[in-house]
C-alpha cells in the first residue's frame, strides 16, 4: 500500500508532466505530508523545468500552488480533513543528487563529494553523460591555502564517484576574486547576485 506521500505525488505528477502548462515551467522535486495538530501540511518542492541555469518565475510558482490545489481536492486524496499547502523552491541547500541538478548548477561553486570520502570544490563548468565536467577551485586543506597549480585545473567527476553536490553560497566584492575570499572570510561581502534562488524559500507559500 502507498504511503500517503506517494499517494499524492501520484496525484501531482500529470499536473507537472511535459506538455502540460506547468511542466512547460516547472519540474516536481519532492513531495511531503505531515501533520499539525487536526491539519495535514501538504509540501510540494518545485524547481525550473529543464536544465539550464536560471530562477524561477514568480508567476509559474503561483500558477503551480492553485493547480496543486485543484488536484489535490479533485482527488480527495487527503480525505475530508482540512490541509495547509506549501509550494517552494528547493533553495540553495538542496543536495545535487541527479545530473539535472548538476547541470542547473553551471557556473556554480560547489562541494563534490565522492564515494571514497573525499571532497572537491569545483566550479560547474559543463555536464555530459559521461559525468560533471569543472575546475578545481581554491581550498583550505589542513589549514594550509591551495597550491597555486592546483587553482583552476581541469577536474573530471564520473557519476560513479559522485555522491552529491553541496552549492556554495558566495560572497564577495566586485573585482574581488575566490582566493581573497579564503584568506579573508570576515570581510564585509555582498552576496553574489546567483544566489537570489534561495530567497524564494520565504515567499512561495499558498495556504488552503
Amino acid at each position: 500500500m502507498p504511503t500517503l506521500d506517494e499517494a499524492v505525488t501520484t496525484v501531482l505528477t500529470p499536473v507537472f508532466a511535459a506538455g502540460s502548462e506547468i511542466g512547460a515551467d516547472l519540474a516536481l522535486e519532492e513531495v511531503s505530508v505531515t501533520t499539525a495538530g487536526r491539519r495535514q501540511v501538504v509540501r510540494v518542492v518545485v524547481d525550473r523545468a529543464g536544465d539550464e541555469p536560471g530562477d524561477l518565475d514568480l508567476d509559474a510558482v503561483a500558477a503551480a500552488s492553485t493547480a496543486v490545489s485543484e488536484a489535490l481536492d479533485e482527488s480527495g486524496v487527503l480525505g475530508e480533513a482540512p490541509y495547509t499547502l506549501e509550494v517552494s523552491s528547493p533553495g540553495v541547500d538542496r543536495p545535487l543528487t541527479t545530473p539535472r541538478h548538476w547541470s542547473r548548477a553551471r557556473g556554480r561553486l560547489v562541494r563534490a563529494v565522492l564515494t571514497d570520502g573525499t571532497a572537491l570544490l569545483v566550479r560547474v563548468v559543463s555536464v555530459d553523460e559521461a559525468g560533471v565536467h569543472g575546475t578545481l577551485e581554491p581550498q583550505m586543506v589542513k589549514g594550509k591555502p591551495p597550491r597555486a597549480k592546483d587553482v583552476g585545473a581541469p577536474r573530471d567527476l564520473a557519476w560513479a564517484d559522485l555522491v552529491r553536490g553541496e552549492v556554495q553560497v558566495e560572497f564577495r566584492r566586485p573585482g574581488e576574486d575566490v582566493e581573497d575570499l579564503v584568506a579573508d572570510p570576515g570581510a564585509d561581502d555582498e552576496l553574489d547576485e546567483l544566489d537570489e534562488l534561495d530567497e524564494l524559500d520565504d515567499g512561495d507559500e499558498d495556504e488552503q
